[in-house]
């Protein structure tokens, strides 16, 4: 099995109003320990979060603001979003890091927020907050997908507009303007970046098949419908779940019901390259959204206690 071997990047979960950050080593398998834990400034609900290596400070969102604090608990900076917003439900900010950790990039459903303007997608800089670009996006989402590219400096973005679909944009920033690109569907939900940043995978928002697109351009390389899965296309949906396990396997998920309307689902490992079924793959997880792959053969679950489970098959 090809895996990648460049590092893994930090990992965040919110346990108990908590920001806690994990930096998995190669030999650290089970329940993982926090290597450092953050507390969101007083009064914030956090939405998403993020870590840089080293795990001197943490990033979040909140329904109305992005924000940096330390693990001492000093707020460093706060970019509000602007106007004030009175909507509680259906829009979730999210941020996540660049490649390099010197970007912040925010997600903001300004549109469900009821703000008068169209959604946004800002780059932060991670020391400062100061807005390095901006881009007015063509939607009205309510939250969004960013997956960082390691050797380009990119971020794609997928921004879910509910029954309407979902979009996927590609940008960068420089010269203190966002480069941005919207690929032409809306009907494809983005899942997973490859390790080696060539390929990524994506399912149709009807949930009808899953396909592997090149990098950067999103040409097809191959796609399998649900029947190619080795179900009936009118009983089984491919979830949007899974992603890549390592350079050469995606993870794949359906989900039906039984004659007794209980709901089951079914991991499948296929080969990213040519789009060969390899089998049933066991994840541990407690429903189709329970695993999150890494990329290097290992991959993540939710223990008990909301800190994650680092799993690899023998």
């Amino acid at each position: 099995m090809n895996r990648s071997t460049g590092p893994l990047r930090p990992l965040t979960r919110l346990v108990g109003g908590d920001i806690c950050a994990y930096e998995p080593t190669a030999d650290a398998w089970g329940a993982l320990s926090p290597a450092r834990v953050f507390r969101p400034s007083a009064g914030d609900e956090v939405v998403e979060h993020t870590a840089p290596t080293g795990l001197h400070q943490v990033f979040y969102t909140t329904l109305s603001a992005a924000v940096c604090v330390t693990a001492a608990g000093t707020e460093l900076w706060r970019s509000e979003f602007e106007p004030e917003s009175d909507e509680r439900f259906g829009h979730r900010p999210g941020c996540a890091l660049s490649s390099d950790g010197l970007t912040v990039w925010v997600y903001r459903p300004d549109a469900m927020a009821g703000r008068d303007r169209p959604d946004q997608w800002v780059a932060l800089d991670a020391g400062t907050g100061a807005v390095l670009g901006q881009a007015d996006l063509d939607t009205v989402g309510h939250g969004g997908t960013q997956l960082a590219h390691r050797a380009s400096g990119e971020v794609l973005l997928d921004v879910g507009e509910g029954q309407d679909g979902s979009v996927i944009h590609r940008a960068s920033v420089s010269g203190g303007r966002m480069n941005l690109f919207r690929y032409p569907w809306d009907d494809r939900v983005l899942i997973g970046l490859s390790p080696d940043g060539r390929h990524f995978m994506t399912v149709d928002h009807s949930q009808t098949d899953m396909a592997v697109h090149a990098y950067p351009g999103g040409e097809v390389t191959f796609s399998l419908s649900v029947e190619a899965l080795g179900h009936d296309p009118d009983e089984v949906f491919v979830e949007w779940s899974g992603g890549y396990l390592d350079p050469d396997t995606v993870v794949v998920t359906v989900v039906g019901e039984t004659e007794d309307m209980e709901e089951w689902f079914r991991h499948t490992r296929v080969d990213a390259r040519t789009g060969e079924v390899r089998g049933v793959f066991d994840a541990h997880g407690e429903n189709p959204y329970d695993i999150q792959p890494l990329g290097d053969g290992s991959w993540l679950t939710a223990g008990p206690d909301g800190h994650p489970i680092r799993r690899r098959t023998p």
